[in-house]
């Protein structure tokens, strides 16, 4: 039985499915699941993330928790943890980056939240020789110091959409229509979670919820707020969700997400504002909100491009230059994509968070 047969036994058993029922069979059902049963990067896969882009991000990152690190007391005992870590390159380049800060990988302990057994098979080779732990939950972190990096890991936990009608939402289902996959409406219903964006909505607006995320930041941010460390969370999106983003990505291509279930990668924009009340609730400060192109740049991304271009030429060269300006510009990544970091109160940001 294929994916899209699964779907619509399920959708004629149950009714139409939510964006996150989708979501979550499609990308992760055992044996069909898009991240179950592939190695998704690179030129040869459907996305390329900025670590497969260039060194120089890993690089940064490392060095902003190393001087985390040193300024809370440099602790003997913490976990450098990264969730979703893909084929292990931005941890490869934080290890690499942070092997002249002295202690720091003694006391490390190197966690990687990973659930595709293709890509964890993967970071273990690339990673060969530092002994990563591999966890299935945030819930499995150490009680200990946590210095953590989840760089387009939010963007594919599971959303759901809800349509503004008059004073109220309909939720976005996807049902079935002979042998296809289509859209459609739920009824009209209060929705509690919705009840704030009466005010800056109109009929017809589309706003997404993603609950998954709530639970998962809220681990961390305790985890911090209790034992101190830091956390850097990168993605697509922005402060409130506004919109429909929910999307489908095949051979670096936008696709219908409805057409091939299993066959592409499925994410939606990260809505930031929940993700920095849940820490503040749990106790953890957060950083405002910096678009990626300004964090790089405060840590000094512009001089690293410049020393790394001066041992090049030819294409290498104008290759190092592209992947600078796809990183940091503001057409590029440079807006789109925005960097929220979480440390302990009263501690510092992390370097390139300052306010």
């Amino acid at each position: 039985m294929s994916l899209q047969d699964h779907l619509l036994a399920r959708i004629a058993q149950d009714g139409p499915m939510s964006v996150a029922d989708f979501m979550t069979d499609c990308l992760l059902h055992p044996t069909h699941g898009y991240y179950t049963t592939r190695d998704p990067l690179g030129t040869q896969g459907d996305f390329i993330t900025a670590p497969e882009i260039s060194q120089m991000f890993g690089e940064l990152i490392g060095l902003s928790l190393a001087q985390s690190w040193l300024d809370q007391g440099h602790p003997p005992n913490f976990v450098l943890a990264e969730l979703g870590p893909g084929r292990g390159t931005l941890m490869a380049d934080i290890l690499r980056a942070t092997s002249r800060v002295p202690g720091f990988h003694v006391a490390a302990e190197i966690v990687l939240l990973e659930v595709s057994p293709t890509l964890r098979s993967i970071q273990a080779q690339t990673l060969k020789g530092y002994d990563p732990r591999w966890i299935d939950s945030v819930a499995d972190l150490p009680e200990a110091p946590l210095f953590l990096i989840a760089n387009e890991f939010f963007d594919a936990l599971p959303i759901r959409q809800f349509q503004r009608t008059g004073n109220g939402w309909r939720e976005r289902l996807i049902g079935a229509a002979g042998n296809a996959l289509i859209w459609g409406l739920g009824p009209l219903a209060e929705q509690v979670a919705l009840k704030d964006r009466l005010d800056d909505t109109k009929d017809g607006d589309v706003v997404e919820l993603c609950a998954a995320a709530i639970p998962i930041i809220t681990v961390i941010a305790g985890r911090i707020a209790t034992h101190g460390g830091a956390g850097v969370i990168v993605d697509y999106g922005d402060w409130h969700s506004q919109g429909d983003t929910f999307q489908a990505l095949r051979a670096h291509e936008r696709a219908d997400p409805l057409a091939v279930p299993g066959q592409a990668d499925l994410t939606a924009h990260v809505d930031f504002e929940p993700l920095a009340l849940a820490t503040r609730a749990a106790g953890c400060a957060h950083s405002r909100l910096t678009p990626q192109g300004v964090f790089l740049e405060r840590l000094g991304i512009t001089t690293r491009a410049q020393t790394l271009s001066a041992q090049l030429d030819g294409s290498k060269r104008d290759d190092l230059i592209a992947a600078h300006r796809r990183l940091t510009h503001p057409e590029e990544m440079g807006n789109l994509f925005k960097v929220l970091g979480l440390y302990p109160s009263p501690s510092s940001p992390p370097p390139g968070l300052e306010p």
